[in-house]
C-alpha cells in the first residue's frame, strides 16, 4: 500500500506549493467523489504527465511512454482486446515469464490480480496516462478485434482435441483436468465473462447437452446464445470455472456454490457461481453483480413523478410495512435497496436479512440467510429485533412465521420493507390472508404495496417510428381511434444493441396507498377487483397504464408492455 498521499508527492516533486495543495483540498470538498489529481488538473495547477509521474511514485511503478514503446505482436496476443479495453491496460513486454502492462489507473491493484487469474502468469504494472493507453489500444488492437468465433476456432485447432474427443468418459475427464489451464480455454472464459460484463448481462449459462455445450447470456432479461465451443471441452471449461470460484473440481455429483471476485475498470464485480450436476455433465450459471450497472437511486429507477412522490412519503414514515411485489427478476431488490440508500444516514440503524446478499452497502448491517444451519428469515428477524434497528428489510415473506414477526416488528415502532410474489398490488392482501395473517393486523400495519415489472427500452440509436396494425393496437385494450393519436416506435437493430432493437430496461409501477377507504374495504372482505377499482378511482396508476405511458413516450414497445402485463385483467 502507498505510504504517502498523492498531494504530498506533487508538492515534493515541486509541481505544487503547500498553499496550492490546500486550495485543491478545499476545491475537492465541493465535488465529493472526484480524485485530488483530477481536481488539480481542472484548476490548471498540474498537467496529465505530472500526475502520471506522481502516481508512479506513489505506487512504486515505473512510468512508460507508450508512444515511444515498440510492442512485439506476441506480447499483444497474450491479452485479448476486450480485456485491454475493459481494464484500460496495455501489455508492453514479456521477460522471464513476467508480463508488464501499462495501467491508466495504478490504484486499481485488483486489476493486476484479475489479469494473473485470467492469463495464468505473473503480471507487473507500469504507469501511463489514460489517453496514451487508449491511443495504444486503438493502434495495436485495431486489426485484432477478438471474437468468440476466433477463440472457438483456436480451441478446435488445439492438438489435444483429438485425444479429448476420442477418449472414454473417465479418460476425457482426466485429460480435461489437465487442459483446463491451457491458454485457449482461459481465453474463451475470459472473453465470455468480460463481454457479458461489458454488455451489462445479469447471468451467464454454460449448459451441457448430449451433442453440444451451449453458452447463453441473459442481457436485459432475455437469453442470447453464443457460438458453442466443441462438446468434448465442456469438462475442461467447467473445471476452469470451478478453479476460479474455489470449488472442488473432483466433486461432480453434488451441487456447489462459489464466487469469483473481479475488479473491472476500478469497480468490484461479483460473479456468483452455481454448479448443478445434470444428465450430461455439470451445468454452470454465473450471476453477474455489477454495482456500476445498478444505480441505487430512487430518482433513476423510472417511477413517474406522482408515484415517486407518494412512495417517498411512505418510506419516510416512522413505522409500518412497505411491500414490493412482482415475479423473479422484476427489479424488486433494486427498488428496495434504492429506498434504503435514501434512508441511510448516521441517525438511522438499518438491518437487512437477505438470501443472498446482492449488493453490499456502506452503513447498513446485512445478514445472509443460511437455511442449512437454520438461519431462516424468521430466525434472523427475531435476532435483528434485539439489535435496536429503526428500519428492517426482510428479503422475502415466504411463510406465516416470517409474516407474523414482520407484523409484530412494525407494531413495535419499526419500518419494515419486504417482497412478495404476486401479480399486482391489491392481490398482495389476499396473499397475506392466505398465509394466515389476520385482517385487522394487515390493516393496522401495511402502509403501501408497490407492484412492479421491468420492460426493455428501445435502443436510442436505431429507434424508428412505425404505424402498428389494428390487431397490435387492440392488444393494448384501447379503442383503435384513440390509440392512433399517438406515435409508436420500435428498434430496427444495430451494433450497439446486438441487433435486438433494445438496450437497457426500465420499470412499470403500480402503488397502492393504504388509506382509510382501502382499509375499510379490506376489513369488509372486498374482492381484489373492487379494491383495484377503488384505488384507480383515487388516482392509482395500474401496471398497464404505466406501460402505456412508456409506449406513448417512445421508451418501450407494445410487444414488451403486453408481454409483461398480460396477466392484468381489464377492469
Amino acid at each position: 500500500m502507498p505510504q504517502r498521499r498523492i498531494g504530498q508527492i506533487l508538492v515534493d516533486l515541486g509541481y505544487m506549493s503547500e498553499d496550492q495543495l490546500w486550495d485543491v483540498l478545499e476545491e475537492q470538498k465541493q465535488s465529493p467523489g472526484e480524485i485530488l489529481g483530477q481536481v488539480a488538473i481542472k484548476m490548471g495547477l498540474i498537467n496529465n504527465d505530472q500526475l502520471t509521474e506522481a502516481l508512479a511514485e506513489q505506487w512504486g511503478m515505473p512510468v512508460v511512454n507508450l508512444a515511444e514503446t515498440n510492442i512485439p505482436p506476441k506480447v499483444i496476443d497474450l491479452v485479448p482486446s476486450t480485456m485491454a479495453e475493459v481494464y484500460k491496460i496495455m501489455p508492453i513486454s514479456m521477460r522471464d515469464g513476467v508480463l508488464t502492462v501499462a495501467m491508466a489507473d495504478p490504484q486499481n491493484v485488483g486489476a493486476l490480480d484479475d489479469l494473473r487469474n485470467f492469463i495464468g502468469m505473473e503480471v507487473r504494472g507500469a504507469v501511463s496516462s489514460l489517453a496514451a493507453v487508449e491511443a495504444a489500444i486503438t493502434k495495436y488492437y485495431a486489426a485484432k478485434e477478438d471474437s468468440i468465433e476466433d477463440v472457438i476456432a483456436g480451441l478446435e485447432a488445439m492438438p489435444e482435441n483429438g485425444s479429448l474427443a476420442a477418449n472414454t468418459k473417465q479418460g476425457a475427464i482426466d485429460l480435461a483436468d489437465e487442459y483446463m489451464d491451457s491458454h485457449p480455454i482461459r481465453k474463451l472464459l475470459n472473453m465470455v465473462m468480460l463481454l457479458a460484463i461489458k454488455d451489462q448481462a445479469s447471468d451467464i449459462h454454460f449448459e451441457p447437452f448430449e451433442d453440444e455445450f451451449k453458452i447463453r447470456v441473459r442481457a436485459d432479461g432475455v437469453l442470447y446464445e453464443m457460438v458453442p465451443p466443441p462438446r468434448h471441452l465442456a469438462t475442461a471449461i467447467v473445471s476452469r470455472v470451478k478453479v476460479m470460484a474455489n470449488l472442488d473440481i473432483a466433486e461432480r455429483r453434488l451441487p456447489q456454490d462459489g464466487r469469483i471476485e473481479l475488479n473491472v475498470g476500478g469497480s468490484p464485480v461479483d460473479l456468483r457461481v452455481s454448479v448443478l450436476p445434470t444428465m450430461f455433465g455439470e451445468s454452470v450459471v454465473m450471476r453477474v453483480l455489477d454495482r456500476t450497472v445498478v444505480q441505487l437511486d430512487l430518482n433513476k429507477i423510472g417511477m413517474d413523478p406522482s408515484t415517486l412522490s407518494l412512495f417517498r412519503k411512505t418510506i419516510h414514515r416512522p413505522h409500518g410495512i412497505v411491500l414490493v411485489t412482482g415475479p423473479t427478476g422484476s427489479g424488486k431488490t433494486t427498488t428496495l435497496y434504492s429506498a434504503l440508500n435514501e434512508l441511510n444516514d448516521i441517525e438511522t440503524k438499518i438491518i437487512t436479512t437477505e438470501d443472498p446478499i446482492e449488493y453490499d452497502i456502506e452503513g447498513i448491517i446485512q445478514v445472509p440467510i443460511n437455511s442449512e444451519i437454520d438461519v431462516t428469515f424468521a430466525a434472523a428477524l427475531r435476532a435483528i429485533l434485539r439489535h435496536d434497528p429503526d428500519v428492517i428489510l426482510v428479503g422475502e415473506i415466504r411463510d406465516y412465521e416470517t409474516a407474523e414477526i414482520a407484523v409484530q416488528s412494525s407494531l413495535t415502532g419499526h419500518l419494515v420493507f419486504s417482497t412478495l410474489h404476486t401479480n399486482d398490488a391489491p392481490s398482495a392482501i389476499t396473499r397475506l390472508r392466505d398465509m394466515g395473517v389476520p385482517t385487522f393486523l394487515i390493516t393496522a400495519t401495511v402502509e403501501a404495496i408497490l407492484a412492479q415489472r421491468l420492460v426493455r427500452k428501445i435502443c436510442v440509436q436505431c429507434r424508428t417510428q412505425f404505424d402498428p396494425s389494428d390487431e397490435l393496437l387492440l392488444e393494448l385494450q384501447l379503442p383503435v381511434e384513440q390509440a392512433r393519436k399517438y406515435k409508436f416506435y420500435y428498434g430496427k437493430g444495430c451494433q450497439r444493441c446486438n441487433n435486438s432493437g433494445y438496450k437497457g430496461r426500465c420499470g412499470m409501477y403500480e402503488l397502492l396507498d393504504m388509506n382509510d377507504d382501502i382499509r375499510d374495504m379490506i376489513s369488509s372482505d372486498a374482492s381484489v377487483d373492487d379494491m383495484r377499482n377503488l384505488a384507480r378511482s383515487q388516482g392509482m396508476t395500474t401496471l398497464r397504464e404505466s406501460g402505456l405511458k412508456l409506449i406513448f413516450d417512445g421508451i418501450s414497445t407494445i410487444d414488451e408492455v403486453v408481454r409483461e402485463t398480460v396477466m392484468e385483467e381489464d377492469g
